[in-house]
C-alpha cells in the first residue's frame, strides 16, 4: 500500500514538474521505480505513462505548438535521440553523464543570467542542434533535459515552448514503446498495477501542472526552467561521480 501511494505522488509531481518546463517525468519517475525493480524494466515500465502524460499535454496544447521549430529541430532531436537510445548501452559511460551534466548546468545558469536569450539557431544550426542535443540526451538515457535546455536558442513564449518539447518528446514515445513491449511484455504484465498507478497519477499532474503553467508570468518561466535545469544538471553529475 504505502508502495502505491509513493508512486501515485511520484507520478503526480513528475507529471506537473513536466506540465511546466517540458520535462521531467523520466528524470523523476525511473529513478524512484528503478528503488524497487530493474533499471531495465522501470525504464520500460515508465514509457507506457510517459506516453499517455506526454500525449495528454500534447492534446491540450497542440494549438501552441511552434511548427517551424518543431520542423527544423524536433524532427532531428527525436531522431538523435533515437539514435543515442540504440546506443546507449554500448557507449554510455560516467565521462559522458559528466559532460551532459555540465551543459545542464551551463544552460541553466545561462538562463538565470539572461545570456541564454542571446543565444538563437538560425537555418542549418537549428538541424544540427536537435540531432546533437537528442544524440546526447539519448546516449546518457535523459532526453528531455537537454532538449528544452536547446529550446533556449529559439524565441518561443513558454506555451509554445512546452507544447514543442512535447511533440518530439511524443515522437521518440511512439518510435520506442513497441521496442519495449516486443522485449518486456510478459515483465510488463507483472507489474501493470503500478503502471496503471503511475498512470493516473501523471495524469492528474499533467492537468494540475498545466494551471500552473497558465500561471507563470512569461518573464518568470525561463528562470524557472532554468532552475529545473539546474537541479537535473546536479543529480546527474552526482550519479556521474
Amino acid at each position: 500500500m504505502a508502495f502505491a501511494i509513493l508512486t501515485a505522488v511520484v507520478a503526480f509531481l513528475a507529471g506537473a514538474v513536466a506540465s511546466i518546463s517540458g520535462f521531467g517525468i523520466g528524470s523523476i519517475l525511473t529513478p524512484f521505480l528503478a528503488l524497487h525493480i530493474d533499471t531495465r524494466l522501470a525504464v520500460a515500465a515508465v514509457s507506457i505513462p510517459h506516453f499517455l502524460g506526454t500525449a495528454l499535454r500534447f492534446w491540450r496544447l497542440r494549438e501552441s505548438l511552434n511548427r517551424h521549430v518543431f520542423l527544423r529541430f524536433g524532427i532531428t532531436s527525436a531522431a538523435g535521440g533515437l539514435t543515442g537510445a540504440a546506443l546507449h548501452s554500448t557507449t554510455g559511460s560516467p565521462a559522458l553523464a559528466g559532460i551532459f551534466a555540465a551543459l545542464l548546468l551551463f544552460a541553466g545558469f545561462m538562463s538565470l543570467t539572461g545570456q541564454s536569450e542571446r543565444l538563437r539557431f538560425p537555418g542549418r544550426v537549428a538541424w544540427i542542434a536537435g540531432f546533437v542535443s537528442g544524440l546526447l540526451g539519448g546516449l546518457v538515457g535523459n532526453q528531455g533535459g537537454i532538449r528544452s535546455a536547446a529550446l533556449f536558442g529559439f524565441p518561443l513564449d513558454r506555451h509554445q515552448f512546452v507544447a514543442t518539447a512535447t511533440a518530439v518528446a511524443l515522437i521518440v514515445d511512439l518510435a520506442r514503446i513497441p521496442v519495449y513491449l516486443a522485449s518486456s511484455w510478459s515483465e510488463l504484465l507483472g507489474f501493470s498495477l503500478p503502471i496503471g498507478i503511475a498512470s493516473a497519477g501523471l495524469l492528474a499532474g499533467t492537468l494540475a501542472g498545466e494551471g500552473l503553467l497558465r500561471r507563470i508570468p512569461e518573464h518568470l518561466f525561463r528562470r524557472a526552467v532554468a532552475v529545473l535545469l539546474i537541479v537535473l544538471g546536479v543529480v546527474m553529475a552526482y550519479q556521474a561521480l
